[in-house]
């Protein structure tokens, strides 16, 4: 299984808190857990039932081991909050995060970060339309303008609402021009929602009905959106020829993660909403989709819970990961991180390997319940079947400052029930995960092949 380790020389941590947390991966990487080693490979997707959370307990029985003076600086850095993230992610028990590159700090005291995971899928989109944005970002705003007490919190939401609608009736030409010429009507429609849906936010707002903001808010982000996803028309460039008879989802997909909770009078059962971007991670996303059409993950248990990270997909048995029936080999994806201002995303290097130091992930470790593969943390294309959600946000990974984006594979972020991620503990079940919406865009699936 992979492990992340935080390496703390100054302190008198016990063993269990000094052992390898992992994300999965193949190999050692920084996400990646190992057999007799898990932190950070376990899966799960939530519909929850419960009304309290619990909080999750670690394992223990992990053994200790030396720490080189570079693990030790780094430990120290990582407490003061200069440098924010995780070691690394592996597979393998003894991969520990020995010599991450410290990223400059111009780059990680940046802000403020998004941290909305709709807004992040939003805003990850491959378009370039001002006009939507311009409607979409004061909509977002109202999260904020909510979290101010009483009348002046309205007020700010009033205004929020007010530039937004001046902005879709001034950019509306501009934004039907943006459409997909395929998906034209269907845009249209949705934008003619959004525009009786703000005059019924206006409403609300009059009216002082506070409760009924949030929900209409939402409502309207879904219209906008679906209306920025009509404007893609097609998958926007062509991944490498190495890849390219691989399992790939070439557009969105969305699935729901059904856990079963031991051992939690609050929880019994939680279900998850993820979407998957496979927009900047076709490779990444079409290889968990195959499994997921597999059924790989069903009855597997989460084999990380620390508080840092959920984590599953290592299977029973010597391997850790998917065997692939055809070659009766393990199968591996290449490390894929998609940057803003790029085509297509880089393969096989890690943004510091690139000299990318100051570059900004379209999908970044910024929400809670942010899904990423686990690797060896030496091996950047071991990738196969571990995944983890960063559970956020702590003071050792803030958003925008953590070193986790450009060394691990974003493909999704759990959108329905992510707060629950935290009450999930190793030995919970993962009863099923199922492909709700966009299998359509997987291509090349394995899984129709006998075998």
């Amino acid at each position: 299984m992979s492990t992340i380790i935080f390496f703390n020389c100054c302190s008198s941590l016990t063993a269990s808190k000094l052992i390898n947390p992992r994300i999965p991966t193949k190999g050692s990487s920084f996400l990646r857990t190992h057999k007799s080693f898990s932190w950070w490979n376990r899966h799960f997707l939530p519909k929850c039932t419960s009304q309290k959370h619990v909080q999750c307990q670690l394992q223990n029985g992990q053994k200790m081991r030396s720490f080189s003076l570079k693990e030790c600086a780094i430990s120290v850095a990582l407490a003061a909050g200069l440098i924010i993230g995780m070691p690394s992610l592996d597979s393998s028990p003894m991969a520990y995060a020995a010599n991450p590159s410290l990223p400059d700090l111009s780059v990680l005291i940046s802000g403020p970060p998004i941290k909305d995971p709709g807004a992040l899928l939003r805003y990850a989109l491959p378009i370039d339309n001002k006009a939507i944005r311009e409607v979409q970002k004061p909509l977002e705003d109202i999260t904020e303008s909510l979290k101010v007490a009483g009348v002046r919190g309205l007020d700010s939401v009033e205004r929020n609402v007010k530039q937004a609608s001046r902005s879709l009736k001034q950019g509306k030409s501009l934004i039907i021009s943006g459409l997909a010429e395929s998906k034209k009507d269907h845009g249209v429609e949705l934008l003619d929602k959004l525009e009786i849906g703000m005059e019924e936010l206006q409403q609300i707002v009059e009216d002082r009905n506070r409760d009924a903001v949030a929900p209409k808010q939402k409502e309207l982000l879904k219209y906008v959106g679906d209306v920025e996803e009509d404007m893609v028309d097609s998958f926007p460039y062509e991944v490498p020829e190495e890849y390219r008879s691989m399992p790939l989802l070439k557009g969105r997909a969305a699935v729901d993660m059904k856990v079963k909770v031991k051992d939690n009078p609050n929880l019994e059962e939680c279900v998850f909403h993820i979407v998957l971007d496979g927009y900047n991670a076709p490779v990444t996303a079409g290889n968990f989709v195959d499994l997921v059409q597999r059924h790989f993950y069903d009855g597997m248990e989460i084999q990380r819970a620390d508080g840092f990270v959920v984590q599953t997909g290592d299977p029973e048995g010597p391997a850790e990961g998917f065997i692939d029936p055809s070659t009766e080999k393990t199968r591996t994806i290449p490390l894929e991180i998609m940057v803003d201002g790029e085509k297509a995303p880089f393969y096989g290097s890690t943004l510091e390997e690139l000299g990318l130091y100051k570059a900004q992930t379209k999908l970044p470790f910024n929400a809670f319940g942010t899904m990423a593969m686990a690797r060896d943390e030496f091996e950047n294309n071991s990738a196969s079947s571990q995944v983890f959600w960063l559970l956020k946000e702590s003071e050792l990974t803030p958003s925008n400052a953590n070193i986790l984006d450009g060394r691990y594979a974003v493909f999704g972020y759990v959108t329905e029930n992510e707060d629950f991620l935290a009450d999930l503990k190793v030995g919970d079940v993962i009863e099923s995960i199922q492909v709700v919406s966009g299998l359509e865009n997987l291509v090349n699936p394995s899984y129709k092949i006998a075998g």
